[in-house]
Order: C-alpha cells, then sequence, then structure tokens
C-alpha cells in the first residue's frame, strides 16, 4: 500500500516519511493534493487543520479513508469531517503514540471506580506549540466527562485564576504547561482525601507518534465508513 503523508516537512511529518519508508508518499506545500490523495491507499494528516476542507473533498472524490492528526480544529471543521465519514473512514486522533491511547482508555477505568475524587489534568508542551490546552489533553478531558455523563462545556475548567471560589465536585481542571523542547506529557489526576493517584505519559521522541499514525493508516485501508479514533485501531473500547 502507499500511504499519502499531508505535512511531510514538518517535525511529525518528517518522522513519518522516515520510518514509513517507500511505503510513505510526502504531500508538501504546493503539491497537487488531489493527485496524490488519488494514488495513495490512505492518508494521513499531519499539516494544519485550514487544510480540512480541501482535503476532506479530495479524499471523498477518491474514496480514501483518513487519519487526521491535526489538532485546534474550530467546530465547522470537525463537522466536515464527521459529515465525511459517512462516506469514508475518518479517524481522528489529537496524540498518535500508543501509550497515550492506552492512558485514556486506564483514566477511563480509573474514573469509574474514583467518581467522587477530584480529577485534574495537567499537560505540557514545547515552546513552539501554538495551540493550548493540547487536543491530547482535551480528549482525556473527553474521557473523563463522558464517566460523569455531563458535556464537555460544562465540566471543564481551563486554568484557574483569581477569586474562583471553593472546587465544585464536578469540575476538571486543566492546565497547559510550556517551555524548552518537551515532546508531550499528559498527566491525569484523582486526589481523594488521604490519597492521590497519577496517571502519566511522557513521549521522548516523535517516533513513537509517527509509529503510531503508520499504524492507523495501515489499519484504516479498506475500512467502511465511520468516526474513528486510535483506541479502535488498537481494538480498546472507551
Amino acid at each position: 500500500m502507499k500511504i499519502a503523508v499531508v505535512g511531510a516537512a514538518g517535525r511529525l511529518g518528517s518522522a513519518i516519511v522516515r520510518l514509513g519508508g517507500e511505503e510513505t508518499a510526502p504531500v508538501r506545500r504546493g503539491d497537487d493534493l488531489a493527485a496524490a490523495v488519488r494514488a495513495a491507499s490512505a492518508v494521513i494528516d499531519v499539516s494544519h487543520h485550514s487544510l480540512t476542507g480541501a482535503l476532506v473533498d479530495a479524499a471523498l472524490a477518491a474514496g480514501r479513508g483518513l487519519v487526521i492528526g491535526t489538532t485546534g480544529h474550530p467546530e465547522a471543521e470537525l463537522a466536515r469531517l464527521r459529515e465525511a465519514s459517512a462516506k469514508i473512514p475518518v479517524l481522528l486522533a489529537p496524540n498518535f503514540s500508543v501509550g497515550v491511547t492506552l492512558l485514556g482508555f486506564l483514566a477511563q477505568k480509573a474514573a469509574e471506580v474514583l467518581r467522587d475524587y477530584d480529577q485534574e489534568i495537567v499537560e505540557m508542551h514545547h515552546r513552539h506549540k501554538k495551540d493550548a490546552p493540547s487536543g491530547t489533553a482535551r480528549r482525556l478531558a473527553e474521557v473523563l466527562c463522558a464517566v460523569k455523563g455531563k458535556p464537555y462545556a460544562a465540566l471543564v475548567r481551563d486554568g484557574r485564576s483569581g477569586e474562583t471560589g471553593a472546587r465544585t465536585a464536578d469540575e476538571i481542571g486543566l492546565h497547559a504547561l510550556r517551555g524548552g523542547d518537551v515532546i508531550g506529557d499528559h498527566t491525569v489526576v484523582f486526589a481523594g482525601e488521604g490519597e492521590r493517584i497519577e496517571l502519566t505519559h511522557k513521549a521522548s521522541t516523535r517516533d513513537t507518534f509517527a509509529v503510531g499514525a503508520l499504524r492507523a493508516a495501515r489499519w484504516i485501508a479498506g475500512k467502511p465508513p465511520g468516526w474513528y479514533g486510535m483506541e479502535d485501531a488498537l481494538g480498546l473500547k472507551i
């Protein structure tokens, strides 16, 4: 199979191409996107969410599955992806790491048991990351919200400042740190009376994400239309 890598000039894109070798077809700025998608068995997008519309059009025309690793999508772009998933397979993954995917699974299980514990999420990335909080942190928060049975907007607080008042029982604090060359750290904290449980994943190389992205692309090729996540590619149910 041939995997088109959109955003091949970026940090993650270049790692995917390096590890995928001849299995990958780099797609860079200025290349014919539609032609690249037609020539591929599946597509990995690690460019920028602003390209989502054009990429969806190309994938729908060619009938190719999409593996989306970009983050920061506004609601209109996410709606476009969901609409496309009725006709082609779409796998949206804010983080391709197998370990991070497992972290989400473990966080769900812990939340089901520790329902009365306060829940906080802390993430840290390099100084160049443009969006905050990270897509992975948002995904972890969504997992916790699903266990509580309440919407994200009702529970999640992006940091705290000033006279915030006492912490409510259900709120989920979400905190973003930026600095240095940190590739990606994520911690889910469950704090109870007399004890605290922390689930942490730390990435030390982008190759981890590249390996996961390639695994997702190989998995999605030939899959029926639908909305998928890394959990599906790994056989985990979250």
